[in-house]
């Protein structure tokens, strides 16, 4: 039998989130449209011209008065209604039940400027030269947030700042037909496709492709998740807590009873409001998770310790325990030291706990702050615009966030500089690893889930082509001598490195790049080869890159809608929209704008007169009514 869940739930708002219509209070619109109505009346009148002009302005400052005054009277009502909602339950610091306190009105959010948003400008990687530099290393990437928030940017008729976008993340946003990894192998499987490149003529693009071993939801096995969640006064719009609550319940509808749920929320305090609730104690986890309200300042530090105290109570040998964190990001109260949330999260990793970020909203929203994080919490990072994503991440794909097949992998490819003589690496700017990092199990490095495919792209010169953007050195060895040192059928050298999740020493896996096995025509690619690409040169315009020169918006349409294949959600559809909306909004920005009106004195933009000022004709300088 389900027990009655008991409210434990704090609720530090905004009075104002309170404000119940139809309490008897005229709203300032309905006195607005009165006032029209009489003004209209008394027009009809057959009063002068001048008169009904002077009374025009006198009723116009009314009603500006008027409706002051009716917004004080609705915010001093809410504060009263906001006393007696809030008096049964104050949280303190530690979540005990206080009396009755009413927390001060947070700032209007709503109004917080976008340029308040942070997100981390990145340098991109630049032109290797084989001979001098042959080895590149990385971590693996599974974050797909810097996709979701380019989604919503295009939504709304705006580019990301350029050097913004991560190219790894629209990368892995989507899904390839890589094949499953052998039984009794290594958890993931390893496919790479050589094909000529379509930014720049002249080149080839290496693309590497990792598929993790699937795991149906069913196996997954006992988890233990504890939801620590913001429901501070930045959060109260629409799409933060609202959306928040029911991506949520979409996730708890997935788990059974072998499964333990905890939810700590914090605001200007933090407080526990479930402790190891059973996982298929629906009516508990919605009616929790439906109580929530937002308001508060933000003290995302304390939060996260209470978090991981209740992972650790709760935590199942050998199963998933993980921290989701669901935020905007805007930490401004408590631990909000980024070094010392980064040491935390690093030390709890090394208990068995994970963390994953999902980011809601934007305005004061925080994206280096979520995906380093995740980084750093052993998890993933997803950015939430719309209940479809939410039930991609949490529903479709909750084996891949939820359960890690194999982490600490890091991917370093040798060049051979006899037949490779430039090469860059497409994304992954702050993933970067020195060469010695690859074979030291102490350094970190990205994790994958089961199910999920990683995505890297290299684009290379070879050495016959010539036409090197780097000039060849005076000194060192020439080309033509030594070629027996060379292979002359292998490109690269591909080695891969990982461990299991319970295991501390990695495994090596290596694989030759040969040339015979590029294609002659990018034409002749795989519909998977030639999306990818197409989705790495959308976010390389957008960042601005140097880097492609037979490349525009015009051929990143023809590759793209050449390349949508098996589609069975839509997601390539929806790149290919988004696609032609930013070609739109770069084109428009790009248009003169005309300041002056040709042939007129009427200055531009037009002056600003007061709301429901009459218009005056020109040609009748007295107004004078005409018949």
């Amino acid at each position: 039998m389900k027990t009655q869940y008991s409210p434990k739930t704090v609720s530090v708002s905004d009075p104002t989130l309170y404000l119940q219509r139809g309490n008897g209070i005229p709203s300032a619109s309905n006195t607005a449209a009165l006032l029209l109505v009489a003004v209209s009346l008394t027009a009809c009148g057959g009063k002068g011209a001048e008169v009904e002009h002077r009374q025009a302005e006198q009723q116009a400052e009314q009603r500006h008065q008027v409706a002051s005054q009716r917004q004080a009277e609705m915010r001093d009502a809410a504060k009263v209604e906001m006393a007696r909602v809030a008096a049964p339950m104050q949280m303190s610091s530690n979540g005990a039940v206080m009396g009755m306190s009413i927390a001060p009105m947070p700032r209007d959010y709503a109004a917080i400027p976008l340029a308040q948003n942070k997100f981390e400008q990145q340098v991109q990687n630049g032109i290797m030269v084989a001979g001098e530099i042959p080895v590149s290393t990385f971590s693996i990437d599974v974050d797909t947030g810097s996709y979701a928030t380019l989604r919503r940017m295009l939504r709304e008729g705006r580019l990301p700042e350029k050097g913004t976008v991560r190219v790894e993340e629209m990368l892995n946003y989507f899904a390839y037909d890589y094949p499953l990894p052998a039984k009794n192998s290594a958890p993931f499987s390893v496919t790479t496709e050589l094909a000529p490149s379509p930014y720049n003529d002249d080149m080839m693009l290496l693309r590497i492709g990792l598929k993790g071993y699937d795991l149906p939801k069913s196996q997954l096995g006992a988890s233990n998740l504890v939801f620590l969640l913001d429901v501070s006064g930045s959060m109260a719009s629409a799409d933060k807590l609202p959306l928040l609550q029911t991506a949520l319940k979409l996730l708890t509808a997935q788990l059974s009873a072998q499964d333990k749920v905890s939810i700590v929320v914090y605001a200007g305090a933090a407080g526990v409001v479930l402790d190891g609730v059973s996982g298929n104690d629906t009516q508990t986890l919605t009616y929790a998770l439906e109580q929530l309200s937002a308001g508060g300042s933000t003290n995302g530090g304390q939060g996260i310790t209470q978090a991981y105290q209740l992972a650790k109570k709760h935590f199942i040998p050998n199963g998933i325990n993980r921290v989701i964190l669901a935020t905007d990001g805007d930490f401004n109260v408590g631990v909000t030291d980024f070094d010392d949330l980064i040491a935390l999260i690093e030390k709890e990793k090394d208990h068995g706990i994970g963390l994953t970020t999902l980011g809601f909203g934007l305005g004061n929203y925080n994206d280096q702050l979520m995906e380093q994080l995740a980084d750093k919490g052993n998890g993933n990072y997803a950015y939430i615009d719309t209940l479809n994503e939410a039930r991609k991440v949490l529903v479709d794909e909750l084996s891949s966030t939820l359960f890690t097949i194999a982490k600490d992998v890091k991917v370093q490819v040798e060049f051979n500089p006899a037949l490779v003589s430039e090469y860059r690496l497409i994304g992954y700017e702050n993933r970067a690893l020195a060469r010695e990092d690859f074979n030291n199990d102490k350094v970190d490095a990205g994790e994958i889930g089961a199910g999920y495919s990683v995505t890297a792209l290299y684009e290379l010169r070879y050495v016959e082509v010539g036409n090197r953007m780097n000039d060849k050195l005076r000194y060192g060895v020439d080309a033509q001598t030594g070629q027996e040192k060379y292979s002359r059928e292998e490109i690269a050298f591909l080695k891969l490195r990982y461990k299991l999740p319970a295991q501390t020493q990695s495994q090596l896996l290596s694989y030759p790049i040969r040339l015979d096995q590029s294609v002659k025509q990018l034409e002749q690619a795989s519909d998977d080869f030639r999306f990818a690409a197409a989705v790495a040169g959308l976010g390389q315009l957008l960042n601005g890159s140097h880097y492609l020169h037979q490349f525009d918006y015009t051929k990143l349409s023809l590759l793209a809608r050449s390349a949508l294949g098996d589609d069975p959600f839509g997601y390539r559809h929806e790149f290919v929209q988004l696609m032609e909306t930013a070609a739109a909004i770069e084109q428009s920005n790009q248009l003169p704008i005309k300041k002056t009106f040709d042939g007129s004195d009427k200055p531009f933009p037009p002056q600003d007169k007061r709301h429901g000022e009459p218009m005056r004709d020109k040609s009748n300088p007295r107004n004078e009514r005409l018949q």
